[in-house]
């Protein structure tokens, strides 16, 4: 979903927060806009981290032995 859709619904819910008054259907409105607000935020978070851990990086170093074995060391660092 990424960082628009998350804005999308901080800035829906700060809205319906702090600005609508009304209440439909005995609905408060008030309360869904920080729930929107919230959920917006989270999954801000979310975003970054999910594309943060994509930056590592990986070296896979294959070594082959005189009697024909192979080892195989995988590195992993963040960089």
């Amino acid at each position: 979903m990424g960082y628009g859709f998350g804005a999308l619904l901080v800035v829906v819910g700060l809205v319906l927060a702090l600005a609508v008054t009304d209440t439909i259907n005995d609905v408060d409105l008030t309360m869904v806009g920080w729930i929107m607000a919230g959920v917006g935020v989270v999954l801000i978070v979310l975003t970054a981290v999910t594309w943060n851990s994509g930056r590592r990086t990986r070296n896979v170093e294959t070594v082959t032995h005189p009697d024909g074995s192979q080892t195989v060391r995988d590195n992993r660092s963040s960089s």
